[in-house]
């Protein structure tokens, strides 16, 4: 009899002995109140006794009966439920042996070498077991349907020391390839959302005659329209420099696969002095409605023009994806913005209750010297302000020692949990030489204030801070100082540095420019001779720089041990855990890229359990591109990344994978 069967007996006996305990418990009452009634209840409760096994006896045979009939009657409908199943069924064993195979999946297999897929399945299933217990459901191409494959699995074998458990398995295969075909159709016909924008429109305009504009105006459009009439799509001039461009999403993938020719293509017309037409190109497929996709078009488009221009910024399935950003960034050479911004920074200064400063992780001159700007900007406005400094490198230990030697700066620096009590709701927090919410110096402090005030020179990230009210982000200069140079220079309010901070804003242009030789434009020399007119001691600065010859001895070795790879790609290893490993690392790869026939050197070192990467190129190979996909950024000649939980050797294999991408990508 079956464990159901049983279980059900139980049931019934159960409230049967109920009923002639309630019995008994009556005759008793009875027989107390009249002792005449002893016997006959004796008798009575016998009789009782007797019926109740046998009407026991009667109803267990017949629920037997009935129950066996039943199970009978269900095992039969599920073996023809199985056997003649509508859909394609297959039982099979973890290890790829077939057990049956029903009419219908042999149907619909018959001319296909259907075991290789089976084999292919029955592996996933293992290793899909043996990390959970869910029930299979997956989705399968054969051939050219796809399945949706559904089933359970029991456990025939347990394991033990000779061998692994088995399970077997029972897989229904659904046909979906119509409803994945009409959701393909779908996706592709789902419109994409495009601004472009012409990078330097105003410098091109105005270095051509008069009589020439139209017709140059012509050709751009003319490239632009016809590069939109091949996927159909519309394209509407919003601005002189400005289109706004919808078509369909199927014609997305075509245009990653050319790499946007489209940014080639603009380069070829010809111009006045050669200058190439370069273009900002943002494209989202996020959003339900156009309004929805324009907005994060815009919010690409920013992030765009961030890192410099002459580039794609793709929104799609929550991430960005960037194609081209191949060429050096263009100086503005109007200063409109520079004197909009600082006019604002000094209201907002004004109507806050104090100011906190924020450079990045691991502090340099650059990001402490403008912090020092900004300080002096807000001390002219009346208002308290602090820099917060938790950390830095070498190249900060002698300015910091010389920076203590003042009193007044000694209580204007402030650690993580001074800074965290300092900052309200109605506190200015600036953050300077950095744009990325991973490498603030403390990120918590982004969430006390929505007041936010962001001053940063690197090609903008996917990590941006969103809430900004107020950024001054310029690809195109040479670092943040020479940023804060131009804001205090059209401050109107007059603002007069110190000569320590003037002194500390020219240490951080010559740092990040490497000594005005990389990434130095018009606006580089001008901030610089503003910052000369407080009689800055070069010596001191030079002082701050220089390195113990232990140092240089370090940073000759790893020089000395490069190895070259594609032929003009330096790469060095610097295997010492030392906590100022990425300023050796720093100076190493300035090293190497002096060498000639080296156009691009990158030196890898430990610094604590992260291993940091430092990256240099002469122009010729954008060095911003390669280090983003390891997480870190910076400029095209300049850049930097920091990978956790990995070896050396595993972050210098990675680093040669996405070089030899870059040069896939880029056909170099």
């Amino acid at each position: 009899m079956s464990n159901y069967n049983i279980k059900t007996l139980q049931k019934i006996e159960s409230k049967t002995k109920i009923y002639l305990i309630i019995i008994a418990i009556i005759l008793l009452v009875l027989c107390i109140n009249n002792l005449w009634y002893i016997i006959p209840s004796i008798i009575l409760y016998i009789g009782i006794i007797f019926y109740t096994i046998w009407i026991y006896n009667k109803r267990k045979g017949e629920l037997s009966s009935y129950i066996d009939e039943l199970t009978f009657t269900v095992d039969s409908a599920a073996k023809n439920t199985l056997i003649n199943s509508p859909f394609p069924l297959i039982i099979l064993e973890t290890n790829g042996n077939v057990v049956w195979r029903s009419s219908n999946f042999n149907k619909e297999f018959a001319n296909i070498g259907i075991n290789a897929y089976i084999d292919d399945i029955a592996k996933e299933i293992e290793l899909e077991i043996k990390n959970s217990t869910a029930n299979v459901d997956k989705h399968v191409k054969i051939n050219d349907k796809m399945y949706h494959v559904i089933g359970d699995y029991v456990q025939i074998k347990k394991k033990d020391r000779r061998r692994e458990a088995q399970y077997m398995i029972i897989l229904y295969f659904i046909d979906v390839t119509k409803e994945v075909n009409l959701e393909t159709k779908y996706n592709n016909s789902k419109a994409c959302m495009g601004i472009i924008m012409i990078d330097n429109y105003e410098e091109i305009i105005q270095r051509i005659p008069e009589d020439n504009k139209p017709q140059l105006v012509a050709q751009i459009d003319k490239v632009l329209y016809e590069w939109a009439s091949e996927t159909g799509g519309l394209m509407i001039k919003r601005d002189r420099d400005t289109f706004i461009y919808v078509f369909e999403q199927q014609y997305l993938e075509k245009m990653e696969e050319e790499k946007f020719s489209i940014l080639d293509k603009v380069k070829e017309i010809e111009t006045e002095e050669n200058m190439p037409i370069t273009l900002s190109i943002a494209i989202s497929t996020e959003g339900e409605t156009f309004y929805e996709k324009y907005e994060t078009a815009h919010i690409a488009i920013d992030i765009a023009l961030g890192r410099g221009g002459d580039q794609v910024v793709i929104r799609k399935d929550g991430k960005y994806s960037f194609f081209g950003g191949t060429t050096q960034e263009l100086e503005k050479r109007t200063k409109v913005k520079a004197r909009v911004i600082s006019h604002t920074l000094e209201e907002l200064i004004q109507k806050a209750e104090n100011v906190v400063i924020m450079g990045h992780m691991n502090g340099d001159i650059d990001s402490l010297g403008s912090s020092l700007g900004i300080y002096r900007l807000a001390r002219t406005l009346n208002k308290e302000a602090y820099i917060v400094n938790n950390t830095y490198g070498l190249t900060l230990a002698n300015f910091i020692e010389t920076l203590t030697e003042n009193e007044e700066y000694k209580s204007i620096i402030i650690d993580k949990a001074t800074a965290i009590a300092t900052v309200t709701e109605n506190t200015l927090l600036v953050v300077v030489d950095t744009h990325k919410k991973s490498y603030v110096e403390v990120a918590e402090l982004l969430d006390k204030t929505e007041k936010i005030v962001i001053i940063d020179h690197h090609r903008k990230s996917e990590d941006f801070i969103e809430n900004a009210i107020l950024t001054f982000h310029e690809a195109y200069a040479s670092s943040a100082a020479e940023l804060v140079t131009e804001i205090i220079e059209y401050a109107s309010k007059g603002v007069i540095l110190e000569q320590l901070e003037a002194e500390s804003l020219y240490a951080g242009i010559m740092m990040d420019t490497k000594n005005f030789t990389f990434k130095t434009g018009v606006r580089t020399f001008e901030a610089a001779a503003y910052l000369r007119k407080y009689g800055i001691d070069i010596i001191k600065v030079k002082k701050w720089f220089q390195s113990d010859l232990e140092s240089y001895n370090v940073i000759a070795d790893i020089v000395k041990n490069a190895e070259i790879i594609n032929n003009s790609i330096g790469i060095s290893v610097y295997n010492e855990k030392d906590k100022n490993a990425n300023l050796i690392c720093a100076k190493a790869a300035d090293e190497l890229i002096t060498i000639s026939d080296i156009t691009a050197s990158f030196v890898l070192g430990r610094m604590g359990d992260k291993i940091c990467i430092s990256g240099r190129s002469i122009g010729d190979i954008n060095v911003q591109v390669i280090l983003e996909k390891l997480g870190g950024g910076g400029h095209i000649t300049l850049a930097g990344a920091q990978l956790e939980g990995v070896t050396m050797e595993e972050a210098r294999d990675e680093l040669i994978i996405r070089i030899n991408e870059y040069f896939t990508e880029n056909g170099v």
